[in-house]
């Protein structure tokens, strides 16, 4: 008796739900983000993601002709923005505060899901990701770093030459490198330790 309602239920929520247009292709990019959170990157198929979605594996196919135009549009339409610097008075809190944001950010399901292509996918096929961590990731994070250190050369804090595109790449490319290369995450100390003892530093003021 149980194994017979077991199967009912699992009939009943195999069955497509009928959605068009955007709720649908919501639908499908959600459903790709929680495959790639769950079963990773090589273990994602579009007939799981038809399945999570509730439709059909045609409405997928129709949509993306592969996993990797897929994920591409998933991540493109789910990763967070970045798109106001902190504002708290010092270059220091600024900073820290925006790498908080950074970590949230690379956290966040659609991070993390970043993270699996990032790690499991080859070379030839992470380069189809290269404008999603670029557009998506990267330059939003340079974008606030440089105005925050702007901002600090205004308030007579931070050396004018901070203003400099090595400084700004620091940071995202300090969190990028732990996580892809390292596999490790960035707790709260270690975020510390990345603004106290390597950005402040070079960026502050030195009054003689």
């Amino acid at each position: 008796m149980v194994t017979s309602r077991w199967t009912a239920a699992s009939a009943r929520s195999a069955t497509p739900v009928r959605r068009r247009g955007p709720v649908l292709e919501r639908a499908i990019l959600d459903a790709a983000l929680d495959q790639l959170s769950t079963v990773g990157w090589n273990g994602l198929t579009m007939e799981g993601v038809a399945a999570s979605a509730q439709t059909g594996k045609a409405a997928v196919y129709r949509r993306w002709p592969s996993k990797e135009d897929l994920v591409v549009d998933a991540l493109q339409a789910g990763l967070p923005k970045l798109d106001s610097a902190p504002d708290l008075g010092n270059v220091r809190d600024d900073l820290l505060e925006l790498c908080r944001q950074m970590r949230e950010a690379m956290y966040s399901r659609p991070g993390f899901a970043l993270r699996s292509v990032l790690h499991e996918c080859d070379t030839f096929t992470a380069e189809r990701f290269h404008t999603v961590i670029i557009e998506g990731v990267v330059q939003p994070s340079v974008q606030l770093i440089e105005e925050v250190v702007r901002r600090g050369i205004a308030r007579g804090e931070v050396r004018p030459e901070a203003a400099d595109g090595a400084v700004y790449d620091i940071i995202p490319a300090m969190m990028m490198y732990r996580s892809k290369v390292c596999g490790s995450e960035w707790g709260e100390a270690d975020l510390v330790a990345l603004i106290d003892q390597v950005m402040v530093p070079l960026v502050r003021r030195h009054v003689d």
